[in-house]
């Protein structure tokens, strides 16, 4: 048996080679395993490449890049990492990359024809008393709209869970996801089989030109804040294929179907719409399904002279094909629409993968921005494609819409599960702060979903009656950014509580929620620069409602808020 590490700062990867040539890896983190010793490998239609290999050789390179992305948690980034590739018999080579806080592998096989892989042995064999937060995947619709279990391991249902994927290990965390996806693969998801966590793809079979090469299988490990503030999906992506990003631009969108559906199919009820988008200095408006071509030019040129951009809704099936591309693709760029949300696309095969490759690419061309609903989650494709604002891949609030006698769907946790989880995944279209929803959180932590949850475009998707029977919360949204400079994890639990602060350029916010009793929370400010600041503080009040006060504090001290139970708050923080 032959053994190689591959170590940077406080992580540590081992790739191992068996006697039978089955190749394996383990990783540690600060001397403590976070992944036991776990196959590697791929059986391909012309090769079984996963067992009998022989060791040919390994190179080591430095992987430094700084980059730009126009919408996420951060904007700027950069990426330090050590890559060894190690060279084995049949075209087959192991890339393992070791930084920025994670370790990341991918297959590469080099042949003279295709590569069809039938099957990846890809799996991650874990301590079964670790704590788990995982997705249930087998919903049959590919639309990642189901909700964490929080569970241990070796407690964990039998069942497929899609990605990401959390867990504890001794004081340290993991998520386990995958980056860099398109049309050269599928997406994949994870198969608990009781003694592993067992790579799982869509598909029969995938198949590419040669060389053929995976996406990044990646774990992000550290604390909490590490993870939350991670950015290693991104940084493992592909660099940008869009040259200028001038016209690609993030925001709020006003979005009428949740709280009043018919309004969709009416011009007059779309134009009250704009006008709100405008009042509330939006630059959006969401025209969903049920718009007509007959009236769509003239509310945008309507939308257009007040300041608002206009995006349409569209059935997947109704752009997938190169023509439907160049004309209705290309028709509504005409009529002055600035984005297009595509939904019901339900699949990670990579058929799906290759239309998404083919839309990015139409809409790049076009300068439309684009949002993807109904299906899958982002895998670094902010990066890659920019005009990708966001994508939806969570029960999100549209399953929370009121009808009489309607129960809460989602626990408390629901709502900090996704900020540890789905959220650092890439930018989430939950469609936030319905205050007349069937939820079990209070008005405040509803109205701190505005910060704690990130997308490039984000739907603030309750009634106009609604926002303006909370003029605080109106003033706050009317704000809030989308887009972010920085973000810290200030503390949290993904089933207790969080506080998360974010900046954008110079103003702070900084959203919080609970799950379970009342208490109070300590904010500690020490990501404050010098001097005073004006803490705006929405937090809530009798009534459902939203309460207003102000306080001065200063760098280094703490700020002691109340937080009612399932509540929240939300500060705006500003120079003095």
């Amino acid at each position: 048996m032959s053994q190689w590490t591959c170590s940077e700062d406080d992580l540590e990867a081992t790739v191992g080679l068996s006697e039978a040539g089955e190749l394996w890896w383990e990783v540690r983190h600060a001397g403590r395993p976070m992944i036991g010793r776990s196959r590697l490998g791929l059986r391909t239609a012309h090769a079984d490449l996963s067992r009998g290999l022989a060791f040919q050789g390994v190179a080591s390179t430095r992987v430094e890049e700084t980059y730009e992305t126009v919408t996420g948690k951060s904007r700027g980034h950069r990426y330090a990492a050590t890559e060894w590739t190690f060279a084995f018999g049949g075209g087959l080579e192991l890339q393992v990359r070791v930084g920025s806080g994670g370790v990341a592998y991918r297959y590469r096989v080099s042949w003279s024809g295709p590569v069809t892989v039938c099957e990846e042995l890809s799996e991650y064999v874990l301590d079964p008393g670790a704590r788990a937060v995982l997705l249930p995947y087998e919903n049959g619709r590919c639309d990642y709209e189901e909700i964490h279990h929080h569970t241990t391991v070796g407690a964990a249902e039998r069942i497929l869970y899609g990605y990401p994927s959390l867990f504890q290990i001794g004081e340290s965390w993991m998520l386990v996801t995958e980056s860099d996806l398109d049309g050269g693969y599928a997406g994949s998801r994870l198969r608990n089989d009781g003694g592993a966590l067992r790579l799982d793809l869509p598909d029969p079979y995938v198949t590419a030109a040669s060389p053929l090469t995976t996406p990044w299988r990646l774990a992000i490990i550290g604390d909490l804040a590490a993870i939350v503030a991670s950015d290693l999906v991104t940084s493992l992506a592909r660099p940008s294929r869009v040259a200028d990003t001038s016209w690609i631009r993030p925001g709020a969108a006003a979005w009428s179907w949740w709280s009043d559906g018919p309004s969709t199919r009416d011009l007059d009820a779309q134009k009250v719409w704009v006008d709100f988008a405008a009042a509330m200095g939006w630059p959006y408006l969401l025209a969903d399904s049920g718009w007509s071509k007959d009236w769509m030019p003239e509310l945008i040129a309507y939308a257009r002279d007040r300041g608002v951009g206009v995006w349409l809704w569209s059935h997947w099936q109704h752009v997938d094909s190169e023509l439907e591309h160049r004309e209705k693709l290309a028709l509504w760029k005409r009529w002055g629409a600035v984005g297009v949300k595509i939904d019901f696309t339900e699949s990670d095969g990579q058929d799906r993968m290759r239309w998404f490759d083919s839309v990015l690419a139409a809409t790049a061309r076009l300068e439309l921005m684009v949002v993807f609903h109904g299906g899958t989650i982002p895998r670094g494709t902010e990066r890659t494609w920019p005009h990708f604002m966001t994508a939806e891949a969570v029960k999100g609030a549209e399953w929370i819409k009121p009808r009489p006698g309607k129960e809460p769907l989602y626990p408390p946790a629901h709502y900090l599960a996704l900020a540890f989880t789905r959220n650092v995944q890439g930018p989430m279209d939950f469609t936030p702060v319905t205050f007349t929803a069937v939820r079990s959180i209070s008005a405040g932590f509803e109205l701190a979903l505005s910060v704690l949850f990130e997308s490039g475009v984000q739907h603030f998707a309750d009634g106009i009656e609604s926002y303006g029977a909370r003029p605080e919360a109106r003033r706050l949204l009317s704000r809030v950014p989308v887009a972010w400079d920085e973000t810290r994890l200030l503390g949290g639990d993904p089933a207790d509580h969080i506080l998360l602060a974010r900046r954008h350029g110079e103003v702070w916010y900084v959203g919080a929620g609970v799950a379970g009793p009342a208490r109070t929370l300590t904010v500690p400010l020490g990501f404050l620069g010098d001097g005073e600041w004006i803490a705006e503080i929405y937090q809530d009040a009798p009534g459902d409602r939203i309460a207003e006060a102000k306080a001065v504090v200063r760098a280094g001290g703490g700020l002691d808020l109340p937080v009612a139970a399932d509540g929240g708050f939300t500060l705006r923080l500003a120079r003095g």
